[in-house]
């Protein structure tokens, strides 16, 4: 996935079938704008989503030239797909002060675990404020890439950029708007396991955007999949690096559109899980 690409919209994975897309009806037309014509599903989120796409660029930045998102394991043949059904372990049994789970198992159920935890948390809401940014890296990332990654994300996540999201300086949405940034893994893979370190691929789906009348960035969905280059490291696993890339993505569902305060109230009621295996 790179800055300013647009999703093909012209059917399932590159197919030629049309994808209908239903629009709001006018009286439910989100956050109070005028219907709209339709355009792609990249164009609504080409601010917001420089969040997930910002993040991914200073991982590929980091950690050189090599691509991580393959997803062979050096057979030719490329990792046979396994269930991500519960094991009956439990990897993660605590959680540090910034409510990040840790204590993960150090075997390739436990990578899996705390794979799935950092994508959640690396494009989250929560790295936007410059107050729980520095507690975040340095809970999910190798102790030798914190200050690195410190300096990139202040740089890249300044105020004009929170400017361009409608956030403030201390990444808080405007009063009566709520901002968006949740990320859900749908299922993990692992492409190498040593025992110290390990690659797993997170596909994930998200909603992002700002709630709210005013908003110009109503939220919206998402499909991507992060890969993590984690290593052992003080008895649990940390990020070495990460990619991202676009999709999978299935075909847009025919669902009516909420309007923003329905977002906003499942914002606030519905927490979010720990993602275990």
């Amino acid at each position: 996935m790179s800055l300013g690409d647009e999703r093909d919209t012209s059917g399932g994975y590159g197919g030629t079938g049309q994808t209908r897309t239903r629009l709001p009806d006018t009286d439910t037309d989100p956050y109070g704008t005028p219907r709209r014509p339709p355009r792609s599903s990249r164009s609504l989120v080409t601010v917001v989503g420089v969040v997930v796409l910002l993040i991914a660029a200073i991982a590929f930045a980091n950690r050189g030239d090599g691509d991580s998102s393959s997803s062979t394991d050096g057979s030719g043949t490329g990792p046979q797909a396994t269930a991500t059904a519960p094991s009956g372990q439990r990897p993660v049994k605590t959680k540090s002060a910034t409510g990040i789970p840790k204590g993960f198992a150090q075997d390739q159920e436990g990578a899996e675990s705390a794979a799935a935890n950092y994508a959640v948390v690396l494009v989250s809401a929560e790295i936007l404020k410059p107050a729980r940014r520095p507690e975040i890296v340095r809970q999910v990332f190798d102790d030798g890439r914190v200050a690195e990654l410190e300096k990139n994300l202040d740089r890249v996540y300044d105020k004009a950029f929170l400017d361009k999201v409608g956030l403030d300086e201390n990444g808080e949405a405007p009063k009566g708007s709520t901002y968006v940034s949740r990320t859900m893994p749908v299922g993990t893979k692992t492409t190498d396991f040593s025992g110290g370190t390990a690659t797993v691929e997170v596909w994930c789906t998200g909603v992002y955007g700002m709630t709210g009348e005013s908003s110009q960035n109503p939220v919206t969905n998402d499909w991507f999949t992060m890969t993590l280059q984690l290593r052992w490291s003080d008895g649990d696993w940390k990020v070495d690096s990460f990619s991202q890339k676009e999709g999978p993505a299935p075909v847009n569902g025919d669902n009516r559109v909420s309007t923003s305060d329905v977002i906003s109230k499942a914002v606030e009621e519905f927490g979010g899980f720990t993602y275990a295996r």
